[in-house]
């Protein structure tokens, strides 16, 4: 049974995600319209009535936007941490909610929603809380780690297991430096509790290497403070300088902002 993944969009202004079977799929995020979602699914050949669950990562407006409408007008089980949930509720970008639809999960503690294992996992981010999440289906496993203040230990652990990996690349440091950004937001992005840049991401990935591994998405890139050709060529470069070749030891791919993916096929 394989994994397809597709990016419905990746950035400040939206994130969301999915992951399936043949059969059925979830969502990870709700950060763009109800309308952008099916849209967007059907063009890629994907019923939105086979979507089971919505998986959330953390609090912040450009992830669950539409995760209210998704869980109390379209039935489906909103899943994430108590502390992700109180922030939900807590949220003004959310109209909706969550009642019914509210399921409530532990962080390294395993779930299933059918054939898909799935475990959430600690990421630092200045948020309620954060979590990425690892999606494992006959012996297939997908992790997912946006918003990444700092690797920590245990996203670090996460993504070496992994065999795809979607992970957050979202400014280049010189950008932010010399950008319009003032002074305390520019902090903000570059702290421990911000977001990663794409030399972070470029660095862990070189050093932490495995065969395993065989496709990294780039994913949640800053509007002002990056370009979808700077982060690529700033990992594809890392890689080489560590003797890693991209496109022969593994696929690299940078999500568009607002412009959804193709559908991959994870084997």
């Amino acid at each position: 049974m394989k994994l397809s993944f597709l990016s419905l969009a990746s950035g400040s202004s939206g994130n969301c995600y999915y992951v399936g079977t043949a059969e059925y799929g979830i969502l990870i995020d709700a950060g763009i319209g109800l309308r952008q979602i099916k849209k967007t699914l059907k063009d890629r050949g994907v019923d939105f009535d086979r979507i089971e669950a919505l998986l959330v990562t953390h609090d912040h407006a450009d992830h669950i936007k539409t995760a209210g409408i998704l869980g109390e007008k379209c039935g489906l089980p909103v899943y994430t941490t108590a502390r992700v949930h109180d922030g939900i509720d807590r949220s003004r970008y959310v109209g909706e909610t969550l009642h019914a639809s509210r399921r409530t999960i532990a962080k390294e503690t395993p779930f299933a929603i059918r054939d898909l294992r799935i475990e959430a996992f600690e990421v630092p981010h200045d948020s309620f809380d954060c979590v990425g999440y690892e999606i494992e289906c006959d012996g297939c496993r997908f992790t997912i780690a946006t918003d990444v203040g700092h690797i920590s230990p245990t996203v670090a652990r996460y993504l070496r297991r992994a065999r795809h990996i979607v992970l957050e690349a979202n400014y280049d440091e010189e950008m932010l430096r010399n950008g319009s950004y003032p002074d305390f937001l520019k902090e903000r992005v570059a702290g421990d509790g911000g977001h990663l840049s794409n030399r972070e991401a470029a660095d862990f990935l070189a050093l932490n290497y495995t065969p395993s591994w065989r496709t990294v998405w780039l994913c949640h890139l800053s509007r002002e403070n990056n370009h979808p050709e700077l982060a690529g060529r700033t990992v594809d470069l890392r890689l080489a300088q560590a003797g890693i070749s991209v496109g022969r030891d593994l696929a690299l791919h940078v999500l568009g902002r607002t412009t959804p993916s193709g559908i991959f096929t994870l084997d």
